[in-house]
């Protein structure tokens, strides 16, 4: 038995310059469909050809190449938070929140690969 309890999706986040154009180049390239873009959030998300996962665009002045982060749904961040932070699993800095959009707390695996659980506020 695992220690919180995740849904049953997963968003593969990475950093792009233009989050636009790459969600052209995934359209194109490899079918990949739009779900929103959010500007204010200089965010987009879209569909992969995989249920239950999607691919995360967040738009940086400069990108670092080749840095993934798989996001994780969860019902209660707060609460799963706190069971890990028990277990001693470090986080980077404090739960974020989009108002009306979503919270995510970003952690650390033992080998510091980075992870993140994200709680839907729609």
């Amino acid at each position: 038995m695992s220690l919180i309890s995740l849904q049953d999706t997963i968003t593969i986040a990475m950093s792009v310059a233009d989050r636009h154009a790459s969600a052209a180049w995934y359209t194109d390239m490899l079918g990949f469909e739009v779900i929103y873009h959010a500007d204010e959030a200089g965010w987009s998300e879209m569909q992969t050809k995989t249920p239950g996962v999607t691919l995360g665009l967040g738009e940086h002045t400069k990108p670092a190449p080749g840095n993934m982060v798989p996001v994780f749904g969860i019902a209660d961040i707060d609460n799963a938070r706190a069971k890990l932070e028990g277990a001693d699993v470090k986080f980077d800095g404090e739960t974020e929140v989009i108002e009306g959009m979503v919270k995510t707390a970003t952690f650390y695996d033992p080998d510091g690969n980075a992870l993140m659980l994200a709680q839907d506020l729609t």
